[in-house]
């Protein structure tokens, strides 16, 4: 990809090396006028959810979007699923298919059932006001961490060059999924969250299986019937409908 696939109103910055990032968004964020992707090829103080740290093997991905977002703070969080799918449509588009790819609730996408990339929200603001989204995003191109660099019950790590044979630069990695987001944005922007709810169930993995939530150190295992239209995971236990807002799923 050139330069010319560049979405407009995009601003970009390409980085050696930095600590992560999300830090460098958080430090840079006030001085910025348009949404604006940060990518660095080293990462040395990388981190994912819950502030666990996220392995990042060379000539793998690493970025951060960075938006003023203008709507309340409950609709700002649902950007993750328009990261979601645009980082779905970005390794579709990449690999030629979306054979054997889907999305996993909250945050990360699955490539032939292990864990490709994953997306991370924080946000800065005062108040219950969002001045500042950052949207992380980590996606193993070229090789996966070691299993022993995961948590217990977690998917196994792929990558998408031994998953699918295809080799891809971060920098180029960056154009496709920054072209994949401006037209999610556009569409979440113009029309909500529901179609956006609506494309991410169908590629949802589990749904209509038994998973289970764990929020802390408590369990709720039930049948994945869907995602409401607050984002929230929804699912069948013998006690009824639940709603979980945050959880970490396994199955």
């Amino acid at each position: 990809m050139s330069s010319k696939d560049w979405p407009g109103g995009y601003d970009r910055r390409i980085l050696d090396e930095v600590d992560s990032t999300l830090s460098e968004a958080g430090r840079i964020a006030s001085g910025l006028t348009r949404p604006t992707w940060i990518m660095a090829r080293t990462q040395t103080a990388a981190r994912g959810r819950r502030g666990r740290p996220w392995s990042m093997p060379a000539g793998n991905f690493a970025g951060t979007l960075v938006l003023h977002p203008a709507e309340p703070a409950s609709d700002v969080a649902l950007r993750s699923f328009v990261a979601a799918l645009a980082l779905h449509d970005a390794v579709s588009e990449v690999a030629g298919t979306d054979a054997g790819l889907g999305l996993k609730w909250p945050n990360d996408v699955l490539l032939n059932g292990g864990k490709l990339a994953g997306i991370l929200l924080e946000s800065s603001g005062i108040g219950t006001g969002v001045s500042h989204l950052f949207i992380g995003i980590g996606v193993n191109l070229a090789s996966a961490p070691a299993a022993s660099e995961v948590e217990d019950r977690a998917l196994r790590p792929v990558a998408l060059a031994t998953e699918t044979g295809v080799a891809i630069a971060p920098e180029d990695f960056l154009t496709a999924l920054a072209t994949a987001y401006a037209r999610q944005e556009d569409r979440f922007r113009r029309e909500g969250f529901a179609p956006i709810r609506t494309a991410w169930l169908a590629r949802a993995v589990k749904l209509g299986e038994v998973i289970t939530a764990r929020t802390g150190t408590t369990e709720t295992i039930g049948r994945f019937d869907t995602v409401d239209e607050d984002g929230n995971l929804v699912l069948s236990t013998p006690g009824g409908k639940t709603a979980i807002p945050a959880a970490d799923i396994y199955f």
